[in-house]
């Protein structure tokens, strides 16, 4: 460590640790941003002398050197309504896992701003943008005009030299319809997301076209709208609970509103699967744990996050700028919250 002659602790420096290495200030600098320049082995050496001296960046110096902000961006259309507490959780997680402490991350709604002069490059080195509606395009092609490096995760954008990493929703759907219907079930509610979001079409879509190719009669009155939370699941239940002839089976497009779902069944007086099956979609860390068990699509939106962050870093250090869509599989997680009425007299 080292110390100034009163005996007070002094701030380690680049150019204290180019001197113990032998080297310039420069080469330091740029091992210790990971340059191509540096070759492995000095770049090891540089680290461990960096870490022996307790050397802590000063970033506000190196934003001013290097022209960065060591600032991500990471968006949601908005953060207090339609965007589960999960989903938000495993978003911010998957991306922070991959910049870990080489940058910030800044975590805002897009609805936080009533105008995007602050989202610029002088503030963000990139931006991921969990898109749920194409009222975020506005702020996109903010994003696309001033030159930030950017993915757009959740939702495909046609546009040039822009990352798409998304989730195949509508798959998933198709396949937990699919199996209620080889379950024996004819008669199959839903109960849609956020009227809006491009998940709520795309998760609809794959349940009507799993009715069509099966044959099953698509019942208008057994499609309610929701909001992707508890209230709206619970209200849109309620709703399908006073039909004449009630459902054997609801497909709900989240978590949340099968939770909600699983409430207003239990209140009035019926069981979960033995009278009404439910299933979900999220596979939320709840979900596991609810009586019974709940049957769901698991939306891997860690995995999407931690990628959109890993071809973001590629872009910042020019490594790829290059128009690519990548889908995510979901997984159908069967678990009790499904009765097999197949052979039911």
């Amino acid at each position: 460590m080292l110390f100034i002659d009163r005996g007070e602790k002094m701030s380690v420096t680049i150019k204290d640790i180019a001197r113990l290495a032998n080297v310039s200030h420069t080469t330091v600098s740029r091992a210790l941003n990971n340059s191509s320049l540096i070759n492995k082995e000095t770049k090891i050496r540089i680290k461990k002398i960096a870490e022996e001296v307790h050397y802590t960046p000063n970033y506000s110096a190196r934003s001013l050197v290097l022209d960065k902000s060591y600032n991500i961006g990471l968006f949601f259309r908005t953060i207090n309504r339609g965007t589960s507490s999960g989903f938000f959780q495993e978003a911010v997680r998957g991306v922070n896992e991959v910049i870990k402490g080489d940058y910030n991350l800044i975590v805002k709604g897009i609805d936080d701003y009533d105008g995007f002069s602050r989202v610029s490059r002088q503030n963000f080195d990139g931006v991921i943008v969990m898109s749920q509606s194409s009222k975020d395009n506005a702020f996109i092609y903010h994003v696309l005009n001033n030159s930030i490096p950017l993915v757009v995760l959740n939702r495909e954008l046609k546009e040039d030299n822009l990352v798409n990493i998304l989730s195949d929703d509508k798959k998933g759907c198709y396949r937990a319809t699919e199996y209620l219907i080889k379950c024996g079930h004819k008669k199959i509610a839903l109960i849609e997301g956020k009227e809006g979001f491009e998940s709520t079409k795309e998760r609809k879509d794959g349940f009507i076209e799993a009715l069509l190719d099966y044959k099953i009669t698509i019942d208008k009155e057994l499609i309610e709208k929701g909001n992707y939370d508890l209230k709206s699941g619970y209200e849109a239940m309620m709703r399908l609970l006073e039909k004449n002839e009630l459902p054997t089976a609801v497909f709900c497009s989240n978590d949340d509103m099968a939770l909600g779902a699983m409430k207003a069944i239990g209140e009035k007086g019926l069981r979960i699967p033995e009278d009404i099956s439910i299933t979900g979609f999220d596979d939320n860390v709840h979900s596991a744990y609810l009586t019974p068990a709940l049957t769901t699509v698991k939306k891997q939106v860690e995995v999407i996050s931690r990628e959109g962050a890993q071809y973001l870093l590629k872009i910042i250090n020019r490594e790829l700028i290059k128009k690519e869509t990548i889908f995510i599989n979901t997984d159908l997680v069967i678990r009790d919250s499904v009765k097999n009425v197949e052979n039911k007299e």
